[in-house]
């Protein structure tokens, strides 16, 4: 079989998890003997491919082209949805004239104008925007559902958010769940010479700095603790206050580590103590599940599919209540690791099961 891979044509100058999604299911779809090729192209010739396979739709301007080009070139369609509103976010934590908008429009609205202005400013207009511009951002992402043959969601919660929201009445799919690479995050290969030794017991959080993440709050629940709080990845350049503020913010037992390669977070995880992913939501956030295969509790919203995948092993909390975040680290920090959840993940969300059902997918989307 011979796939094509497909998503937003920003995909390596703005990399996000659904790059490590994209590489990591070729990677394992390759050792199951599919042939997989990757193009941001709009309109290639599919004349070789069995499947086109479609990443993100909350980027619809970009897939909508390439979806429109597969099925005029007769080709089975799948998406990887990685589908998920920061509605709430918006219009209760935003601040400023976005939030205010946010509470006037509907999420659709926001999400359109946000396309719009960012390829503006990134003098990225062109075909999909273009129809973006007439089709609005719902009706865009409308037209793309109608016309895929498998979804492939994260979570069974994501696919009735998917099925509700575009009123979707008879279709396939398979839930194709975030994984973990079993080789890279091993925590029983301990590297002893660590330059992250130094950070011991930690609590950690592997993600962007942005509100959406609700960083500022993380930091408040730390700050004049006993804890040493380690922030790695990158920080938003849209959200430049928001960002001075959490360095404002930060005390002395808070450390700012920048990005870091991905296969060196398990050098960190290994260290840590205590992960911690308080957004507005997750689906549920690659990072959680790698720090839970090194042997980390994890603290996480409630907020997106986190419950489906993390049941009753992990520490729950609100992303906008700072003593509702320090009761969890609080916990998480006391508790000892329960084994039971590095099974489950091992078991159940690695990028081998991930490969798998993917092709069963695949194989659906053909017999159709």
């Amino acid at each position: 079989m011979k796939v094509l891979f497909q998503t937003r044509t920003n995909l390596y100058t703005a990399p996000g998890g659904d790059l490590i999604q994209i590489q990591k299911t070729k990677e394992y779809l390759e050792k199951l003997g599919v042939k997989v090729d990757i193009s941001l192209e709009f309109e290639p010739d599919l004349t070789d491919y069995d499947v086109v396979h479609l990443f993100n739709l909350m980027d619809p301007q970009d897939i909508y082209l390439q979806c429109v080009n597969a099925k005029k070139q007769n080709k089975k369609v799948v998406l990887s949805t990685i589908y998920g509103l920061y509605t709430e976010y918006e219009r209760k934590a935003r601040g400023g004239l976005a939030q205010k908008l946010a509470n006037i429009l509907s999420p659709y609205q926001i999400g359109y104008l946000k396309i719009i202005i960012r390829h503006y400013h990134e003098n990225r207009f062109h075909k999909g925007v273009k129809k973006l511009l007439f089709r609005g951002y719902y009706g865009l992402m409308k037209d793309i559902t109608k016309n895929v043959d498998v979804f492939l969601p994260n979570s069974i919660s994501e696919m009735k958010r998917v099925a509700a929201e575009f009123k979707l009445k008879e279709y396939n799919f398979e839930v194709v769940p975030n994984s973990i690479d079993k080789a890279v995050f091993d925590n029983s290969k301990v590297n002893t010479n660590s330059k992250y030794a130094k950070y011991k017991d930690c609590i950690l959080c592997a993600a962007r700095i942005e509100g959406r993440k609700s960083t500022l709050n993380l930091i408040r629940a730390v700050k004049n603790t006993k804890y040493t709080l380690v922030l790695v990845g990158n920080e938003s350049k849209n959200q430049k206050k928001y960002v001075d503020q959490v360095h404002a913010e930060a005390g002395s037992n808070i450390f700012f580590l920048g990005p870091i390669p991905h296969e060196e977070l398990k050098e960190l995880y290994q260290v840590a103590k205590v992960h911690a992913l308080v957004s507005w939501m997750e689906t549920p956030g690659l990072s959680s599940i790698e720090a839970a295969a090194m042997g980390c509790n994890i603290v996480v919203t409630k907020k997106g599919d986190t419950e489906e995948y993390f049941e009753n092993y992990a520490f729950y909390c609100q992303p906008n209540d700072v003593n509702s975040i320090k009761e969890a680290i609080d916990n998480a920090y006391s508790t000892p690791f329960d084994e039971e959840l590095k099974a489950k993940i091992l078991r159940e969300y690695t990028w081998e099961k991930a490969a798998l059902k993917t092709l069963k997918a695949y194989e659906t989307a053909n017999n159709q």
